[in-house]
């Protein structure tokens, strides 16, 4: 295979790709593009990243992956520092990787850039959905009407697009009129979880912002008394009172531990630990920590599944409200014989489906 380069733009990725910054704030997609830009590698392509500087040196090279750093967080004067020196340090960074393709992934801003870029320089560009939301307009995770409208300048500029669903191909078509394919997401497998002590009832993992709902845990954790919770999960900019208020709720129920952020290399422990996962957002694309929780044995039970996929294959439990949820999470860990039959089930179906390795491997033989 002649060499090939790809660089691999998520701005929130350090903390997962340097676990000494593990500590410091990352998203679900931080952990997708490290892994893909690892299989990548593997494979025997060039690979690079484009993160936030932490202090790094620049062109610093991790695990076989050069790291092109842009911006501080908070660096420069509000209004002008969106030129400078974001929109400088970003385009810089992605003159430094040359790269033969680009990968991004979530829509903002960023996405706008990566594809003006790649139009400009005659690059691919590779934008993958991580949320339903970026296929709606008006209803993306952004903050400003401007920004909004580069993401949506850049999205149609792309080379390919990944969905994670096939909800999202039906909705990028039905808004924008884009054409995209499902690819699997990609998942670190653990060694083992035979005789891994289960000492957690249920886990939630998220970044604690609005959509995420965790209110719906801490509601959960009244109306269940006798199960243990473990809440794992960073405060969002902007959220700021919000993460203060579910550690403070939190601290006055007894069957809560509340943890805050953890390093990317430390939360899969918990995972194994874990008899149940939870999620009770309002609105997602396929969350990482499903296939986390499904590696390591655990079945996810939350009001939202991607293409029926929790159902249909006997993942976990779909509950249609909060008092539905309580009475699945009862029925699960008072059956040990189900639950752990939906367990095996779990993670025999990610070991077949979600290899890193095999998911880069679709993105070659659909786009490379």
């Amino acid at each position: 295979m002649p060499n090939k380069s790809i660089c691999f733009v998520g701005l929130d990725n350090y903390p997962v790709l340097n676990p000494a910054k593990g500590n410091e704030y990352f998203g679900g997609e931080s952990v997708q593009q490290t892994l893909l830009a690892k299989a990548f590698r593997d494979k025997g392509y060039t690979v690079s990243m484009v993160v936030k500087d932490h202090g790094q040196p620049q062109g610093e090279f991790i695990d076989g992956i050069r790291v092109w750093k842009t911006f501080k967080e908070n660096e420069g004067l509000p209004v002008v520092r969106f030129l400078y020196p974001r929109l400088t340090s970003i385009i810089s960074a992605l003159k430094n990787a040359n790269s033969d393709i680009y990968y991004q992934s979530c829509a903002g801003m960023l996405t706008g850039v990566v594809g003006w870029f790649c139009k400009t320089y005659n690059k691919r560009f590779i934008f993958r959905l991580a949320s339903d939301s970026d296929c709606l307009p008006g209803e993306q995770i952004i903050d400003l009407w401007r920004d909004r409208k580069i993401y949506e300048y850049g999205i149609n500029r792309t080379t390919f697009i990944a969905a994670q669903s096939v909800k999202q191909v039906n909705l990028l078509q039905r808004y924008y009129n884009l054409q995209s394919i499902v690819i699997n997401m990609a998942v670190e497998l653990p060694e083992s979880t035979v005789n891994r002590k289960r000492d957690i009832d249920i886990l939630w993992v998220n970044n604690i912002r609005d959509c995420k709902c965790p209110s719906v845990v801490l509601q959960l954790a009244e109306m269940l008394p006798d199960y243990r919770f473990f809440i794992i999960g960073g405060a969002v900019p902007g959220f700021e009172d919000l993460y203060r208020e579910v550690k403070e709720r939190s601290m006055l129920l007894d069957n809560i531990e509340f943890l805050g952020a953890i390093p990317y290399d430390e939360v899969n422990d918990f995972f194994s630990r874990a008899k149940l996962f939870l999620n009770t957002s309002d609105i997602e694309g396929f969350p990482n920590s499903f296939l986390q929780a499904w590696a390591r044995s655990v079945p996810v039970i939350s009001f939202f599944d991607p293409d029926g996929l929790i159902a249909i294959k006997h993942l976990g439990a779909v509950p249609s409200n909060i008092e539905d949820m309580a009475v699945r999470i009862k029925h699960l860990m008072s059956d040990d014989d189900e639950r752990q039959m939906v367990a095996a089930t779990a993670r025999e179906y990610v070991f077949e489906n979600y290899l890193p390795v095999n998911v880069a491997s679709h993105y070659e033989t659909l786009v490379l």
